[in-house]
Formats: C-alpha cells, sequence, structure tokens
C-alpha cells in the first residue's frame, strides 16, 4: 500500500514508518500538524506533540517526499474516549489534513502512526481514516516498550530529548541527550517509579534528527534553549525550543537497505511542503443516506421468516433466518437486508438497540460472498448505533440451502443492561489482526469475555500463515492469547473451543482428529 505517514518528529513516529517498509508498503508523503502560532512551542493537547515542529518542516528534504503541514484550529471538544465527528475538535484538523493528501496523492491508501498504549489517540486515527476510506497502520501497537526503544536505537533512529515531566528526569540534564545515551537510565526509573521507558504516559517526547529514512540528509542542532514550564522539586518539566539549525547532506550513493522502498511521486514534487488551509468548522464530509429498505420487508410471507428466542436471566438469545429462498429475494444481500430489518424491530419492541448486542454469529451459504454479507451488514450496525462499542462477530459458512434455511442465519445474543466493555482495533499492528469492519475483538459483560472469530492470520500482513491447517490453528491461538490478555485473561481458563477446520487436522502425529466442520472467515 501507499502510506501517508503522520510525523510528530518522534521517534514513534519514525519508526512507525520505518516498520511500514520493512512490511512492504511504500511511504509516499508525510502529515504534520503544527501550532497556529509559530513562536508557541507545545499546545493542551491530548493528541498532538508539536514541541519540535519548528524543525520537522526539514522532514520532507531530509526523506525526499512531500510533507503536507496544518496549522491547529480547533480544540479538545469530545473528551470521551471513542470519537464521533465534533466540528471544531481538533481531529477535524487531522481530518481536513488527510483529505487533502488523498486529493493530491488519489494513490493513498494507508496512514501510518507512532500510537503504542493511547486508545484516545488510536481510536481518533481510526475514526479519521474510516470516515476517509483509509486503511490505519499502527505496526507499534501494544509492543512491549522495554524492547521497542532498544530495536529503535539498534535500527538507526537518532533522537534527543525534548521534553521532560517525570520523576526522575531534569531538564537541564536530560533535554537534547540522544536516547540511546538514556537507555539504561530509563529503564532504571521504570523499575524504581513504574514509567513508561517509551514515554508513552507523557514522561518525556523526542525528536528524530537522524534515521535510516532520512536518505537525503540529517538534522544538527545548533542552539536551543530550555524553558520550565514547572520547577516542582520531584517532576519538573521543560522543554527544549530550538534556536538554530542545519541539514547535513548524505553522500548520494548511500542505500537505504532495507528501506528502500520510498519513492513512487514525480521526482518534480518531491520534498515539497504544502500548507493545507480550511475551516475545521465546516461540515466536512456528507452524512450517510439511510437505507429504507422496509418494502422489501413487507413482501415477505410471514411462514418465511423464522425467530427462535430464548432467555436467562437478562440476556438475550435470538436467532433469524428465511425458510428456504424467499420469493422476493435474488441475492444473498436480500436475504440479509430482511433479517436484519426484523431483528432491528425485534430489539426496539423489547425497548432494546444494537449497542444491547455481545456477539452475533454470521452464518452465510457461500463463503465467496463474503464481502456482499459485509456490505450488508455495515448497512445495519454501525458506530453510530453501537455507543458502548460494535459487537464481536464470527462469519462461519454453513450449508444452509441444503437445510433449507436460505442464504443468511444471524443469532445475536444480547444484555438489557449497559454494563458491557469492548475492545475495537481497526488499525492493522504486529499485536493481533484488526477489526476494520463494524464488529470488535472482543466484548466483556458479566466477567464472560465474548471473542470474535479468530483465524490463522498474520497481523501485520494480515494474510493466512502458509504451512497447513495446523500453522494456522497455532497462529489463531496466539491472536486469541494476544486479546484475552488486553483484559488480564488467558485462552487457558477459557472453558471451550469452537474449532472450525475444512480437514481433519492433526496434531503432534496423533490419530485423533479435531472436530471437522466448514470454511470460516
Amino acid at each position: 500500500m501507499k502510506v501517508v505517514g503522520l510525523v510528530s518528529g518522534g521517534k514513534d513516529s519514525c519508526y512507525a514508518m520505518m516498520k511500514c517498509i520493512e512490511y512492504g508498503h511504500e511511504v509516499v508523503a508525510l502529515a504534520n500538524l503544527l501550532p497556529a502560532d509559530d513562536s508557541v512551542d507545545e499546545l493542551d493537547s491530548y493528541m498532538y506533540q508539536t514541541v519540535g515542529h519548528q524543525i520537522v518542516v526539514s522532514y520532507a528534504k531530509c526523506i525526499g517526499v512531500p510533507l503536507f503541514r496544518r496549522r491547529i484550529q480547533g480544540s479538545t471538544r469530545q473528551h470521551k474516549l471513542s470519537y464521533t465527528m465534533t466540528p471544531g475538535d481538533e481531529v477535524e484538523d487531522l481530518f481536513i489534513l488527510l483529505n487533502e493528501v488523498k486529493r493530491q496523492i488519489p494513490s493513498v491508501t494507508a496512514v501510518s502512526s507512532g500510537a503504542i498504549a493511547s486508545d484516545y489517540q488510536r481510536l481518533r486515527v481510526e475514526s479519521v481514516c474510516s470516515r476517509l476510506g483509509l486503511i490505519s497502520l499502527a505496526y507499534l501497537w501494544k509492543q512491549d516498550q522495554s524492547l521497542l526503544l532498544q530495536e529503535m536505537i539498534r535500527k538507526g533512529i537518532v533522537a534527543i530529548i525534548v521534553k521532560v515531566a517525570a520523576i526522575g528526569l531534569d531538564p537541564r540534564k536530560h533535554l537534547g541527550k540522544e536516547i540511546k545515551h538514556l537507555e539504561s537510565y530509563l529503564h532504571k526509573l521504570k523499575e524504581l517509579y513504574g514509567i513508561n521507558v517509551c514515554g508513552e504516559g507523557g514522561e518525556y517526547e523526542t525528536l528524530t534528527l537522524d534515521c535510516p529514512l532520512f536518505k537525503n540528509a540529517q538534522l544538527v542542532l545548533d542552539e536551543f534553549d530550555i524553558l520550565l514550564h514547572s520547577s516542582d522539586s520531584i517532576a519538573p518539566v521543560g522543554i527544549l525550543h530550538p534556536l538554530a539549525f542545519h541539514l547535513e547532506n548524505k553522500i548520494q550513493t548511500e542505500s537505504l537497505s532495507e528501506y528502500d522502498g520510498i519513492n513512487g511521486i514525480c521526482l518534480e514534487k518531491m520534498d515539497t511542503v504544502h500548507e493545507v488551509l480550511g475551516d475545521c468548522v465546516q461540515q466536512s464530509e456528507m452524512e450517510r443516506q439511510p437505507n429504507d429498505q422496509s418494502a422489501s420487508l413487507v413482501e415477505v410471507e410471514d411462514d418465511k421468516l423464522h425467530i427462535s428466542r430464548t432467555r436467562k436471566d437478562n440476556i438475550f438469545s435470538i436467532s433469524f433466518w428465511l425458510q428456504g429462498p424467499c420469493k422476493t429475494s435474488t441475492d444473498l444481500s436480500d436475504d440479509l437486508t430482511i433479517v436484519l430489518m426484523k431483528i432491528e424491530l425485534q430489539l426496539k419492541e423489547l425497548g432494546l438497540s444494537w449497542e444491547n448486542v455481545l456477539y452475533i454469529h454470521l452464518y452465510i451459504a457461500d463463503m465467496n460472498e463474503f464481502a456482499v454479507a459485509n456490505e450488508t451488514y455495515i448497512k445495519f450496525i454501525t458506530q453510530e448505533k453501537c455507543r458502548f462499542g460494535v459487537p464481536s462477530r464470527s462469519t462461519i459458512e454453513l450449508p444452509l440451502l441444503q437445510v433449507g434455511l436460505g442464504k443468511g442465519y444471524i443469532e445475536i445474543l444480547l444484555a438489557n443492561d449497559e454494563s458491557k466493555r469492548v475492545l475495537h482495533v481497526q488499525s492493522i499492528s504486529c499485536w493481533a489482526p484488526s477489526c476494520i469492519g463494524p464488529y470488535s475483538q472482543a466484548t466483556l459483560h458479566k466477567e464472560i469475555l465474548y471473542m470474535a472469530g479468530q483465524l490463522g492470520l498474520d497481523p501485520p500482513t494480515m494474510l493466512l500463515r502458509s504451512g497447513g491447517t495446523a500453522v494456522e490453528l497455532e497462529q489463531a491461538l496466539q491472536n486469541s492469547e494476544a486479546i484475552a490478555k488486553c483484559f488480564q485473561c488467558s485462552i487457558s481458563t477459557l472453558p471451550f473451543f469452537l474449532l472450525f477446520t475444512v480437514q481433519h487436522l492433526f496434531l503432534h502425529q496423533k490419530e485423533t482428529p479435531f472436530r471437522t466442520s466448514w470454511t470460516y472467515s
């Protein structure tokens, strides 16, 4: 994929782009947000690092790709963890910035960010990407910070500390120092005080002066001031304000080795800087028009649509299917539309909605029609309808037509309370497979974890592992464990597994096969 890299100047955003190239993507542009006033170093923002923004403008020349910059007009107006479009919020500046990148470089399909542990930042980047039809790449997400810092230094990230705000870090001693000289000290502070060694808790911020991405030049900081924001005796806060810097050209024949994937833009457009203007309060996008499918539902004969319902305490399980092919049905989309509309009506009659749904089993007759099923699904189940997060889901191919159950069969599990906790990571990362669609990796309710169906996908590439069914199963279990750890539990404590395979599966050369079933997704 062709990628635009979100850059703050920090080590994380640069290393995230290096990881993109490692996994075969192509960084074709950079995007940066900076204060409206050049004299301001830092904004009161949970989203953006702006210390050192005076130097980031030179990244276009260092890397050799265009840089798109926008001055931040918005402020933090939506404080909830999840984000929906809010005029005047600083996130809308990011939307306008990336929208302009996409307009000028239509081939861009993905966005790279350096998120490691902040759900607040990740969810906002994912929200913007979703609105623009872009894929979020967050290859540092949930990685061990100690190992991550070690990797960054070993692979050539040269970054200095430009802000400190934690016990044990002194502005006068540590600002301007390279992270490689402070690595052991940061680990010591972690042992003593529990700080995040990569600075994910705001303990410190960095500015990258050189890395393997910088194929044309490296940055040299000639002069700077130290500004104290707080002289607290335990955890003083200070920032580095650049006064003078210059570029040192690199040898033109120097190779980027594994990082030589930065190309693909016309030479005359390389290393240019574009100022992106526009009002962040304006309507940024057209609202999705609701689909009126009521006529289709009316035409369905009563004896064609079947419902099965069970209840235990405040938990409901309801199944919906069409008995045999519907006279008005021409394809899977028609069948699912009818079933999903009937589910909405049933939920409304119960005084509930999609946000009460914990889990969905989606059974279809032909997995080759998965894209059709998903396209229909997202017309009904959206982030806007699910305040607490979209439900987890499994999609499984079953021979429905052979037993007269139509082309689509849906089973939902729902609760009549609002206590569920949802994990929905849409970014592609090294952690676990992304859920780009409107379903979550897992939903926790009343101490029971409902996990979405897991495939043997390699998370950073989102491709099935090669080597056969046993290898895929091992990867699927690793993915499941990664998700379980986010809820402080392990799959080793789960009561049972339901395993779907396309063939008999033998492990450790034993002759007892696992249960054989049908195609899964």
